[in-house]
C-alpha cells in the first residue's frame, strides 16, 4: 500500500488553523457568470481533469496529536468528495448559494478543499429587477442611472452561474480561478491562457519620508447597525471601470486603493469617530498565472497608510493623492518581506507541539487586534483568464471574489474586471455592520470612485 505523500502547512496555512472560528467560517467566494447552460457530466470530467493536472490541490487535513510539531497535508490521488454540485434551480437559488458561499466552508479533512456549486437559469431577462445583480442586499437603484453608462450583459433564463467556494485555510482565490480555467479549457476546447501581464517601470521609487508609520494604531471602521445573526454578509455590484488619462503615473489599483480609504473615512465621520490614520492590507500575488502557478496560499501582504489630513480631499487634491498613492503603494510592494511578516515565521517554528502554538496564537491575535489594519482591499484586476466554456456555455462576462470578513477589520473590499467591467464586492462582519450599512458604503464607493477619474 502506497503511503500518501505528506507537506507539511505552510506559515499563512497554520497560523489561519490555530485561528479557526465556526461562526465565522474563513471562505473565499468566487462567483462567475456564464451566458449559457453547461453539460452536467462533461463539466464533472472537465473539473476533474482540471484536479489532476494540478495535483496541489488533492489534499487534506492529515490527522495527528496534539503532541505533533506540525499540521501536515496529506496528498491524496482521488477527490474524497463530488466536488461539483448542481443545486436544484429556483427564484433563490441564486442568493442561497451565495449564502452556503459565507457560511459553509468545504471541509479541511477531505480531499479536495473545495466546492463548485453550478446555478442554471440564475439569469433573467434584462430589465429585470437588480437582486440578480447586487445580491444578499438589493437597494434601490435611484439615482445610480440605472447602472451607470451601459448595462451588463443580457441575464437569460439559460443563464449559467459558478460558485466556487474555497476553505481559505488552505488555498486562495488567484489558485483556484487557476484551476477553473484549466476546467474551462478541456471543457470547452479553447484557449484559456492568461493575458501577458501589465508592464510597469522596472525600478521602483523609494518610500518617501513622508509616508505614515505603520507602528501608529489605525482606525477601525465605525460599527453601523450590527445584526444578532453571526458571520458575514455580503453584497456584489457592477461598476464602469474609473477612467485614467492614459500614462497616468497610477494604476486603476491605486484608484481603487484611495476610493476605499476616502470611503472609510467619510462612514467614520458620519458616525462621529475621531480622525486616526488608516491602514489598507493589500494582498499582493507575485505567481505566474500559467499552469505552473503554485497551488496554495501565495499572496503576501502589504499595509498601505493614509493620514488623516490627506482624506479630507477637494478636487484639486485628489491628482496629487493618487500620485502619492501609487509612489506608497510600489515602493512597498518592492519591499522584501515574509508572506505574513517575520512574527509569524517565528511564531510557527516547529520547536514546541502545535496546541501550544495555537493558543499562542490565539491570544496575541487579540492582544494586537487594536494594531490590526483598518480593512482589507483585494484587487485582482483584469481577470487574467478567458474562461471561456465554449459555443454552448460562452465566456465568463462577470466574475465576482469576497476575502473573509471577520473581526477586528470587520470589513473587506474585493475587485476584479471582467468585460470592461469593474465587479466590486463588500463583505462585512454581522457584528459590525447590517446589510443596509453595506449599501450605503457601496453608495460611498461609487461616488468616491468617481471622484478619482480625469474627465477624457
Amino acid at each position: 500500500m502506497t503511503v500518501p505523500e505528506r507537506i507539511p502547512f505552510p506559515v499563512v496555512d497554520e497560523v489561519s488553523r490555530h485561528c479557526l472560528q465556526e461562526e465565522e467560517p474563513e471562505t473565499v467566494h468566487i462567483e462567475v457568470h456564464l451566458p449559457g447552460r453547461l453539460d452536467q457530466a462533461r463539466l464533472r470530467k472537465a473539473f476533474l481533469e482540471a484536479l489532476h493536472r494540478h495535483p496541489r490541490i488533492l489534499m487534506r487535513e492529515a490527522g495527528g496529536g496534539w503532541y505533533r510539531r506540525r499540521y501536515e497535508w496529506e496528498l491524496t490521488a482521488e477527490p474524497d468528495v463530488e466536488v461539483v454540485s448542481f443545486p436544484e434551480p429556483g427564484r433563490n437559488a441564486l442568493r442561497a448559494a451565495r449564502t452556503r458561499a459565507l457560511t459553509e466552508a468545504p471541509s479541511l479533512s477531505l480531499s479536495p478543499p473545495i466546492r463548485l456549486e453550478v446555478v442554471e437559469g440564475a439569469g433573467k431577462a434584462e430589465g429585470s429587477e437588480a437582486t440578480d445583480l447586487v445580491g444578499l442586499n438589493p437597494p434601490a437603484l435611484k439615482g445610480r442611472g440605472e447602472l451607470r453608462d451601459k448595462p451588463p450583459p443580457a441575464r437569460t433564463r439559460h443563464a449559467t452561474v459558478l460558485f466556487l467556494t474555497i476553505n481559505h485555510t488552505a488555498l486562495d482565490g488567484p489558485a483556484c480561478l487557476r484551476i477553473l480555467a484549466t476546467a474551462a479549457e478541456i471543457y470547452g476546447g479553447r484557449d484559456n491562457s492568461p493575458a501577458p501581464a501589465p508592464t510597469r517601470t522596472p525600478e521602483p521609487p523609494p518610500l518617501s519620508e513622508d509616508t505614515p508609520s505603520n507602528w501608529t494604531r489605525p482606525a477601525r471602521v465605525a460599527p453601523g447597525t450590527p445584526e444578532n445573526s453571526p458571520g458575514n454578509g455580503l453584497l456584489v455590484t457592477e461598476l464602469p471601470l474609473p477612467h485614467r488619462p492614459k500614462g497616468s503615473p497610477y494604476t486603476v489599483n491605486d484608484q481603487l486603493m484611495v476610493t476605499t480609504a476616502l470611503t472609510i473615512a467619510h462612514w467614520n465621520r458620519e458616525h462621529g469617530e475621531t480622525p486616526r490614520p488608516l491602514r489598507i492590507t493589500m494582498p499582493v500575488d507575485d505567481r505566474p498565472r500559467d499552469t505552473t502557478m503554485p497551488i496554495g496560499n501565495g499572496t503576501r501582504l502589504v499595509e498601505v497608510p493614509f493620514t488623516p489630513a490627506e482624506l479630507i480631499t477637494s478636487e484639486d487634491d485628489m491628482p496629487p493623492l493618487l500620485r502619492r498613492t501609487a509612489q506608497r503603494t510600489r515602493a512597498l510592494k518592492s519591499l522584501p518581506r515574509p508572506q505574513l511578516g517575520h512574527g509569524a515565521s517565528l511564531l510557527t517554528a516547529p520547536v514546541t507541539p502545535v496546541a501550544w502554538r495555537a493558543a499562542l496564537t490565539r491570544g496575541l491575535r487579540r492582544a494586537a487586534a487594536p494594531w490590526t489594519s483598518t480593512t482589507l482591499l483585494s484587487n485582482i484586476g483584469r481577470v487574467p483568464y478567458p474562461l471561456d466554456f465554449g459555443e454552448e456555455a460562452g465566456r465568463a462576462h462577470a466574475v465576482w471574489f469576497s476575502a473573509p470578513a471577520r473581526m477586528p477589520r470587520g470589513l473587506t473590499v474585493t475587485t476584479a474586471s471582467t468585460a470592461g467591467r469593474l465587479h466590486l464586492a463588500l463583505r462585512w462582519s454581522r457584528a459590525l455592520l447590517s446589510h443596509g450599512d453595506g449599501a450605503h458604503l457601496r453608495d460611498l464607493f461609487e461616488h468616491y470612485l468617481h471622484t478619482t477619474e480625469v474627465a477624457p
